[in-house]
């Protein structure tokens, strides 16, 4: 018997046949990936607008989280680049606390998805509305940290795209020089320590060369230029204790979109990462298990303060590249950065904002896929607009603007696609079945009987064929005595399909036309008898082929003949 609830932790069957040199490989994974993930974490809480420590914090439960009940074996879990928009704007228009709630909703949004089996659905969501809110989170994230990256004094910053550009203009006179250098040297090492090193990345050898350039200036040199995390922040060096959530229908209502973005955008990424992780080591994730797991994640880290929680693609694809292959890693990764948070946390305060900006720069020049978005504007103009509408969407407006009506805008030119694909033709003289395979032993042409007229409906018969349907029949004068519908490639119908099928049959039978249906397939035919159309249309009039509709509308010409 299926298991009603799709939830299988793969962490548990990996530790069925798990051994000691699977350990090591773990254990190794998971260091790097904690290493990997310090510089990330800081920097995406500090974006997010929270403390730095918040941002490690989310590392911490949520990556152990993702890991321990997650349904794919190499998923790194934690914040990542894409919700730094979305957290940074629910915090400015309901605070902290608003932010609390939103992400709690939309883990209880992704376990629902989870229990309700939609893993894979999401996954169907169209790649131009993907890259567009990836490409519109990319340069908004870039915005965000000009301000950083010249140490521009500007006491209050604008929410929107366009304002922030004015007033780094007007206020570019006060930019530090200095912290423009150490951003763009924090840059390059970023950018060049591939070429040296694969093991360590380039971000954490920026912070760390940065962080004593810079402490060694204030130190002996009396430089006082450059802003650090210390002087932003108070770094709170400990596991926070969990604190009481209040919730009410009142904030609910107000936060629920909010929350709807964060979970379509965790759901979103998070399974893209595992899909990804997928290809490169052969195994397959359980997509239901792994909304389920990001779901609980999302629950449980704002009780502790912490930020929204997804599967982060470049962490996971480290942690593949350096040997782990089981959830374990995972669960190194998150008690490293635990350690680090205990241990070295104080340190953390000594790390310039322009360092951290120019880490931020290379995140969002990564996520801004502009290769990917450069040839999807060769693409369908259906694509482009699509993928256009939804950038400028993110980027002008908000996140939850641009899913909500990218969605909606995909949607509805999906369903002008398959409008278009679907034919209605009308033969009143002959039918050439040469062409159709389950006649080929027959006659080449079957003769229509005066006064008898066949439709055929070639696809879906939706409430997007209705108006051709009734505009085929409008251009024919002469009224038919029998009206037989050829349904054979109607694959399947919908409720106003069925509704326009109804209301058809029910004008003809008023005008003394009778309706025979021919070639219904098994999917249909029960739509049409669950609806009672059998009894109304008369069950002799749902025929198999066109051989029986054509003797039934011979029989119905010769009754009323007498």
């Amino acid at each position: 018997m299926k298991n009603v609830i799709d939830f299988n932790p793969l962490l548990f069957q990996s530790l069925k046949n798990y051994s000691r040199e699977k350990f090591m490989r773990d254990l190794m994974s998971g260091i790097i990936v904690g290493i990997v993930a310090l510089p990330l974490a800081i920097a995406f809480g500090i974006a997010s607008g929270v403390s730095p420590e918040k941002g490690l914090i989310t590392a911490i439960i949520g990556g152990f989280i993702v890991s321990f009940l997650g349904g794919s074996s190499v998923q790194i879990g934690g914040p990542t680049g894409a919700f730094i928009v979305i957290v940074y704007g629910v915090i400015q228009n309901f605070g902290v606390e608003g932010l609390v709630i939103a992400t709690l909703l939309a883990g209880i949004l992704l376990v629902l998805m989870g229990v309700l089996r939609l893993g894979t659905v999401i996954k169907f969501i169209p790649y131009p509305i993907v890259v567009g809110f990836t490409s519109g989170i990319a340069l908004t994230i870039f915005t965000t940290q000009i301000k950083d990256l010249f140490a521009l004094s500007i006491d209050k910053m604008p929410g929107d795209f366009i304002s922030k550009w004015v007033v780094y203009a007007q206020n570019i006179g006060s930019a530090s020089w200095l912290s423009l250098l150490i951003g763009l040297l924090s840059i390059l090492i970023i950018v060049y320590t591939p070429r040296f090193s694969k093991k360590i990345p380039g971000s954490l050898i920026a912070i760390i060369l940065m962080t004593a350039g810079v402490y060694i200036l204030r130190t002996f040199f009396g430089v006082e230029g450059v802003e650090t995390i210390g002087d932003r922040f108070q770094i709170n060096a400990s596991l926070p204790e969990p604190e009481t959530i209040s919730i009410n229908t009142e904030t609910i209502n107000l936060l629920l979109p909010a929350a709807f973005t964060i979970a379509m955008l965790g759901a979103i990424e998070s399974l893209l990462s595992a899909t990804v992780a997928d290809g490169v080591t052969g195994d397959r994730h359980n997509s239901n298990t792994e909304l389920i797991a990001q779901g609980v994640a999302n629950i449980i880290v704002p009780i502790f303060g912490g930020i929204p929680v997804t599967g982060a693609i470049a962490r996971t694809m480290t942690n593949i590249n350096n040997g782990g292959r089981t959830p374990v890693a995972g669960l190194i990764h998150a008690v490293v950065l635990l350690l680090i948070l205990l241990f070295l946390g104080p340190l953390t305060k000594h790390i310039p904002m322009a360092c951290l900006a120019g880490v931020l720069i290379i995140v969002s020049y990564n996520m801004s896929e502009w290769r990917t978005f450069r040839s999807l504007l060769k693409n369908p103009k259906s694509d482009v607009i699509v993928l256009l509408v939804t950038f400028f969407l993110t980027v002008i407006f908000d996140l939850t603007i641009a899913i909500e009506i990218g969605l909606l805008l995909a949607m509805l030119l999906f369903m002008r696609r398959i409008a278009e694909t679907t034919q209605v033709s009308v033969a009143t003289e002959r039918i050439d079945l040469s062409h159709e395979s389950e006649f080929a032993h027959d006659a080449d042409a079957l003769i229509i009987p005066e006064g008898v007229e066949v439709y055929e409906i070639d696809g879906p018969f939706f409430f997007g064929i209705a108006n051709k349907f009734d505009a085929c029949m409008k251009q024919l004068g002469a009224k038919p005595r029998v009206r037989i519908i050829r349904m054979r490639k109607v694959p399947f119908m919908d409720s106003t399909g069925l509704h326009n099928l109804e209301s058809l049959c029910r004008l003809s039978m008023g005008e003394n036309i009778q309706v025979i249906l021919s070639g219904v397939n098994d999917k249909v035919r029960a739509m049409l008898v669950k609806n009672g159309m059998d009894t109304r249309l008369g069950a002799e009039n749902i025929c198999s082929n066109i051989h029986e509709a054509l003797t039934k509308a011979n029989e119905f010409l010769a009754i009323s003949e007498k």
